[in-house]
């Protein structure tokens, strides 16, 4: 359960951002960034205490300790710099995951205000986590607020809605569950959430087994056409114990690349707004449109296993338009039993 100040601080970092950073997704992945920064530090100092050594921030990285951000004789332009470069140079680290460096990868400072970013990190600082579990409490709660900033919304699908749906759709733990419009991963971990709890004794111990659990991990996919979506997905998987998440950059629509993966459950609330010119599919759709509400049905039924199951968010009044490329994805969709 997520606490009053982890709140308030992700309250405070968004607002110190929000005029040099306007756009909600980019304060988003700002904070990430600093986050993950952070922890990792935390990590390294934690090691230290037991006895051990530094690994994410060791050798020539040493230099961009959080400790050296914060260190009272700083100036506000040398830290600036400091950070600025030290994100950007983040994915070259040879101590750290490469997950992390997938998560760093791109990264920037976009704004050049030494004060805002005096400001930012010493909120930051205030947080200190030794388990992903209790950072992953924050990052839900910091993708929650994404959801709820207008235009923002599109990426993100209310929390009790994936929930009701995973529960109705009940993935199994043999099962490969896919959601080929991840976002922020919700779907996908709601349903890892929904096994490990029907996977519990009486004692509240897991009956998997250690090669269950290891295959579990497998068993989730998930495709977004948006590498800023893949970066914060893959952080909250790896944050919920996915330590390889598999989220892959893809465009569903257009790629074929993975056209041959198959799933038992595919759970998606797609993007449904087709741009202007439409859609430019390839040639295995068994449907031929250039809309993306009527590609994405399509993709999710062919890619169903035999005994597969789907449920996906679609636009009101999709089995009411006359068009023939409706028609026919209805009449599809009825001889799969949806």
């Amino acid at each position: 359960m997520l606490d009053a100040d982890t709140k308030r601080r992700i309250d405070s970092a968004r607002d110190i951002l929000v005029g040099k950073v306007p756009d909600p997704k980019s304060q988003v992945e700002q904070i990430t960034i600093a986050l993950i920064y952070k922890f990792m530090d935390d990590l390294d100092a934690e090691s230290e205490e037991l006895g051990g050594e530094r690994k994410f921030f060791a050798g020539e990285f040493a230099r961009y300790g959080w400790a050296k951000l914060m260190q009272p004789g700083i100036g506000g332009h040398e830290a600036l710099n400091l950070y600025a470069e030290a994100i950007t140079r983040m994915p070259e680290n040879p101590g750290i995951p490469a997950l992390f460096r997938d998560i760093f990868n791109n990264a920037f400072l976009p704004y050049r205000d030494p004060e805002t970013l005096r400001a930012f990190l010493k909120v930051i600082n205030e947080f200190t986590y030794d388990h992903s579990e209790r950072l992953g409490d924050a990052f839900e709660y910091l993708l929650s607020v994404l959801g709820a900033q207008g235009d923002a919304g599109q990426f993100r699908t209310p929390r009790h809605i994936i929930d009701f749906i995973v529960e109705i759709v009940e993935p199994k733990k043999d099962e490969v569950v896919l959601d080929p419009a991840c976002g922020t991963a919700g779907f996908l971990i709601s349903a890892y959430k929904h096994v490990l709890a029907t996977n519990t004794g009486s004692d509240g111990q897991s009956t998997l087994t250690p090669d269950e659990r290891g295959r579990l991990a497998n068993n989730f996919k998930g495709y977004d056409i948006s590498p800023d979506m893949v970066r914060l997905s893959l952080v909250n998987m790896y944050l919920h114990g996915f330590r390889e998440p598999h989220i892959h950059e893809y465009d569903t629509l257009t790629s074929e690349e993975r056209w041959t993966e198959y799933a038992d459950v595919i759970l998606a609330n797609p993007p449904f707004m087709t741009p202007k010119g439409g859609i430019r599919p390839h040639n295995l759709f068994s449907v031929k449109s250039k809309r993306s509400e009527i590609l994405f049905l399509s993709y999710i039924v062919d890619h169903l296993t035999d005994n597969g199951r789907s449920a996906v968010i679609v636009p009101e009044g999709i089995h009411f338009v006359g068009q023939n490329s409706y028609k026919r994805l209805s009449n599809c969709l009825e001889c799969q039993g949806f």
